[in-house]
Parts: structure tokens; C-alpha cells; sequence
């Protein structure tokens, strides 16, 4: 019989840190120590900084995460101080209620939101992730445990390949040019495009035999090409979002994807699963999918999502295609101010070589003021060498920096 995820307790503690200092970093908009500095006798308040409010920000995720409310005890993080009381309250917790799970977005679409997700459907794609890459040996991660993403493939499928919690190996402390020599024949890497990107960049010759996989954002085809021409095996690309888990995977960025055999694609972004205690889950992705066949789709233009300012309907992608179109623009990213912000939108810019701060501002004020309606016109810019992006390769949110 299959142990609970929780259990060994290291697997549970890696998946208690990574959320808890990943709920540090988001708050305080600054680095936490690494996991390997999280000791058991660590405590959140005197080691970590946190102040009351913030240990109840934490309670509160951790709790949410795996709905410590079902099982009645969440009111005991609270009353405990360290790591190790935290990661045995959540055992508890998980050995009465352990049916459902909660998982956040990146908020790469506006404010993070929760996505709850039953267990049993979690399982039904792990087992079929197993199909996918049998005789695997260890799992190599480079994502976090309390993403849905990081959660399939380094708390759940180990178990459903027969790997113990010592065949998974934490990428987050290396650099990915640990891979030449680190890596072994049967290894899975689980990594983000950024990631990949490193690899590409870094290591000239992986070993024989290792298998690679991508997700959180649309991989590029140059940085598949060039992981593929280091030596890797196969580098899979999974499509899918917190909302729903994997929908699709394909082997290689010249190919369409395989659609999961419990999806099926009913319209351009309306995906219907088959649960496997029956019934049906309806869900929306944020690209257009271009069906061939039953089972056989590509990934179209990602959805144009519209927000309010002002009570008008404004389009930060068309606001971006605008900007991006100045010569001294190499890159552009748009969104909503947060509610503690504004109520307007804002501009991240990564200029072209040759342009001074000053004058492409003016430049595209003076665009802005053409072009855009008041709306739908950035009242907040920010310049930098590169887009921001979440740890896992996803458009982040920036901090405002009126210019």
C-alpha cells in the first residue's frame, strides 16, 4: 500500500518551507534564507523576524494549503514558535482530513487566487504522469513543493514510480551547470523556461539518458533546441495552470500536444475533465487551444483579459502592443496597480541599447498621449534590463516607481 504524501516527514517539511518562505518573500519583497537553513528548532518569530501579523499571514496560508480547518487544529500554529511544531501540526491535521488540497497562482494574471484541487484528481494525473516517464531512476527539482506544478512531480509521482524521499534531489542551491556533472543516466529534471534557458546557456553535454520537463510558462523554441542539442533525452513540455493541473504534454517543441486522456477541449479555451470518482470539472484556460483531432492540440494566442479603471474596460495586451511598437522598446510589460497602488495601470520597460532613461519616457508619454485613451494610459513606469519574473520563469509583479 502506498504511504500518504506526507509521509516521510521530509517530504512534508520540504513542502511546509518552500510555502512558507515563498509567503516571507511575497510580503516582504526580499530574499529568506534558504531551505537548508531551516532547521526543526527554528523560530519563525525570534530566527525569521516574523512579527504577530506576519505569523498570521503565515498560519493562515499554511492552514489554506492543506485545510488544517477540516481537521480542527489550525488554531495550533498560532500557539506554537518553531519549524518542527509547524510541519507536526500539519501532519496531524493531514492524517484526519487529507481530501483536499489548495494551490495559489502565480498571479501573473492579477492578484494570486486559490484553486482547490481533491486529492484524488491529483493522483488520477500522477498515475498517468508515471505512463510518461517510466524507469526513472531520481528526480532532479528546480520548482517549489507547495506549487501545484513541483507538487505532482516532486511529492506525488516519486511515490508512483517507486522512488523513496531520497531519490529527489533539491536544484534550487546549485546552478544548473551541477547537471554536467551531477546528473546520471534514468534522472528526470523538472525545470521552468528560465531554467532550461541556464541550461542551454551553461552546460555543453548532458549525460546519456536523462529526461527533461518544462512548464509554468510557454517554453521558447530556440531554448528547446538548445537543450535538446546538449544531449537531453527528451525535454517534455507540460501545458496546463494552477486552475486545472497538466492538460497536455508533447516530447519535443516541434510537435503538438497529447491532450491527458481524462481532458477533452469543448470550444478554443473550455477544457471538461473526467473525474475519477465521476462527474465532470469545467474549466477555462488563458490561451486559445487549436484542436486536431480528439486528442492533438497546439497553444494559440494567450486570451486578451480585460480590467476596469475608471469603470472602462481597458486591455493591458493591446496597451503593450502599443508600447512595444516605439523603437527604443525591446520589451513591455502592463498591468493593474495593486489596490494599495492605484487604481491604474503601469509599465515595466526594457529599452534598446542606446537610448537614455530621460528621453524614452518622454518618448513614450508623448505615445501614450497619440495612441491610448486617458484609460487606458500608464500612470507608473519603471525601466530595466529584463522583465520581471517569479522564480519559475512567470511574469511577476514590480513594485511602482512613478518616473
Amino acid at each position: 500500500m502506498t504511504p500518504p504524501w506526507w509521509e516521510p516527514r521530509g517530504v512534508l517539511r520540504r513542502f511546509v518551507i518552500d510555502l512558507l518562505a515563498d509567503e516571507m518573500a511575497r510580503h516582504r519583497r526580499a530574499a529568506v534564507p534558504h531551505a537548508s537553513m531551516w532547521a526543526d528548532y527554528l523560530r519563525l518569530d525570534l530566527d525569521l523576524g516574523a512579527d504577530s501579523l506576519e505569523l498570521m499571514t503565515l498560519a493562515t496560508a499554511l492552514a489554506e494549503s492543506v485545510h488544517l480547518h477540516e481537521s480542527g487544529i489550525e488554531d495550533y500554529l498560532l500557539a506554537r514558535r518553531t519549524l518542527g511544531e509547524w510541519v507536526d501540526i500539519t501532519a496531524t491535521g493531514l492524517a484526519r482530513y487529507s481530501e483536499r488540497l489548495t494551490f495559489r497562482t502565480s498571479g501573473s494574471s492579477g492578484t494570486p487566487k486559490p484553486c482547490v484541487h481533491a486529492l484524488a484528481t491529483l493522483q488520477q494525473e500522477t498515475r498517468h504522469l508515471a505512463t510518461l516517464f517510466p524507469e526513472r531512476k531520481r528526480i532532479l527539482c528546480a520548482v517549489p513543493a507547495h506549487h501545484i506544478y513541483g507538487f505532482l512531480f516532486s511529492v506525488l509521482l516519486p511515490g508512483r514510480l517507486g522512488l523513496c524521499a531520497e531519490d529527489v534531489i533539491d536544484l534550487r542551491s546549485s546552478t544548473p551547470a551541477w547537471l554536467v556533472r551531477g546528473a546520471q543516466p534514468g534522472d528526470l529534471v523538472i525545470g521552468f523556461p528560465d531554467f532550461w534557458h541556464a541550461v542551454g546557456r551553461t552546460v555543453p553535454a548532458l549525460p546519456t539518458g536523462v529526461v527533461g520537463v518544462t512548464s509554468c510558462a510557454p517554453c521558447p523554441d530556440e531554448v528547446s533546441q538548445q537543450v535538446q542539442d546538449a544531449g537531453i533525452e527528451r525535454l517534455v513540455h507540460v501545458y496546463g495552470a494552477s486552475e486545472t493541473g497538466g492538460v497536455g504534454a508533447r516530447d519535443s517543441h516541434r510537435e503538438p500536444y497529447t491532450l491527458f486522456p481524462y481532458w477533452r477541449v469543448e470550444g478554443d479555451h473550455r477544457v471538461v475533465r473526467q473525474m475519477p470518482e465521476g462527474g465532470q470539472q469545467v474549466a477555462w484556460v488563458q490561451d486559445r487551444l487549436e484542436l486536431s483531432g480528439e486528442s492533438l492540440f497546439r497553444v494559440g494566442p494567450r486570451l486578451d483579459h480585460g480590467v476596469q479603471v475608471g469603470g472602462i474596460n481597458v486591455f493591458p495586451a493591446r496597451v503593450r502592443e502599443v508600447l512595444k511598437a516605439h523603437p527604443a522598446v525591446d520589451d513591455v510589460a502592463v498591468r493593474l496597480m495593486r489596490p494599495d497602488e492605484g487604481a491604474r495601470l503601469k509599465a515595466f520597460v526594457v529599452p534598446r541599447p542606446g537610448w537614455e532613461r530621460t528621453d524614452i519616457l518622454r518618448e513614450l508619454r508623448a505615445l501614450a498621449e497619440r495612441e491610448l485613451t486617458t484609460s487606458e494610459r500608464p500612470k507608473a513606469w519603471r525601466l530595466g534590463e529584463r522583465l520581471p519574473t517569479t522564480p519559475a520563469g512567470k511574469p511577476a509583479d514590480w513594485d511602482l516607481h512613478d518616473s
